[in-house]
């Protein structure tokens, strides 16, 4: 918005032009994602007490997280709002990829929050019923991906594997239901990592860093066909997007860390999962994606191993509780120290994932 208002006013004031370069605006997206966070923390968790929107904890999991009991949920919304502005006030408008990217977090937001509300009216932890989630994000992804596949770039299509320069096949009409499937999976490994204080925030926040990276260069010609990626005409436009994402996150942590003082809630996860997965297809990192978020992986791998097992054996588990941070809880983990190793392995995988935009 900024960038639309400000610069004709150029001529007339010349250093306004740095409001052309896309580095500056990403910058100051973040700064006004974070700022707006942190004023409007405190405001939406006394808000969320006095309509005592608390969380329902569960009974079969650790009995330390029963004293979480009531803590006021939904905080997701802090989060969505705080990107929202942000990124209207600094990204360009003309960008297809940012509504795209601002609309499915909207859209998933929307299936979290009557997950939530659910949840919350009810007074337990039984929110809607998986068919009635999966439909919901089953509707978001499909309009996000049909927006995707209609690109000009026609890249979409094609699928890219780390270490190769170019695409080993275009999977045409068949990468929509695939990149459907693909959306709803990330949007539910994001959920199921919303466990404990801090965790899903701080790796989205290692994830959302890497794809910073990511959009700058798939966005630049030059940048990219040095590091041998493809080019995404105005895909560098997803920086603001994505640092505005960082921003929101960071300022939600301060309120989210251990002890929290909030939960992100579905409306939350839901909606950070599912955006992940879209600036993966955007940027055509889908599988790179795996590595970047390989703590998700994990954690989603860990549920799908422990139910599979149990049903095959009548009742036996592989681990004490899934997701798999519970299991760690139950070994005898504190909290706080499954957190930060978790978090360290969110980092390490980021890490991992960067390195291999050399190694092709």
């Amino acid at each position: 918005m900024f960038l639309e208002w400000i610069y004709p006013l150029v001529k007339y004031f010349t250093p306004l032009n740095v409001f052309r370069y896309l580095t500056f605006r990403s910058a100051y997206a973040a700064v006004t994602a974070l700022l707006a966070a942190f004023l409007f923390g405190p405001v939406i968790i006394e808000r969320l007490r006095r309509l005592k929107l608390g969380q329902s904890i569960r009974l079969d999991g650790p009995q330390s997280h029963l004293a979480k009991t009531g803590t006021p949920t939904m905080g997701g919304i802090l989060i969505l709002a705080a990107v929202g502005a942000a990124t209207l006030l600094w990204v360009d408008l003309s960008n297809r990829y940012a509504w795209i990217c601002i609309g499915s977090m909207v859209g998933f937001g929307v299936v979290g929050f009557i997950d939530d509300w659910l949840k919350i009216r009810r007074k337990n932890s039984d929110g809607l019923t998986a068919k009635a989630k999966l439909v919901g994000q089953a509707i978001v992804s499909l309009a996000a991906v049909l927006a995707l596949y209609y690109d000009p770039s026609g890249e979409m299509t094609k699928l890219y594997v780390p270490f190769f320069k170019n695409p080993v096949i275009d999977l045409g009409v068949f990468w929509i239901p695939i990149a459907v499937v693909y959306v709803m999976a990330w949007s539910n490994a994001v959920n199921l990592t919303d466990g404990l204080d801090g965790l899903a925030t701080g790796l989205v926040i290692m994830a959302v860093i890497a794809f910073s990276i990511l959009t700058y260069l798939t966005g630049r010609a030059d940048w990219s066909e040095y590091l041998g990626i493809p080019f995404i005409r105005g895909a560098g436009e997803l920086t603001v997007f994505c640092l505005a994402l960082l921003g929101a996150c960071v300022g939600f942590l301060w309120f989210n860390s251990h002890p929290a003082e909030i939960f992100m809630g579905d409306v939350g996860s839901l909606s950070l999962g599912g955006v992940l997965a879209v600036l993966a297809l955007v940027v055509k990192k889908e599988l790179l994606l795996f590595i970047i978020g390989g703590v998700f992986v994990l954690e989603e791998g860990s549920v799908l191993i422990q139910v599979l097992y149990f049903k095959a054996t009548k009742g036996k588990r592989v681990f004490r509780m899934a997701p798999l941070h519970h299991h760690f809880e139950l070994s005898g983990w504190k909290e706080t120290k499954v957190v930060t190793r978790f978090w360290i392995l969110g980092g390490l995988f980021a890490i991992i994932a960067l390195s291999t935009l050399k190694i092709q």
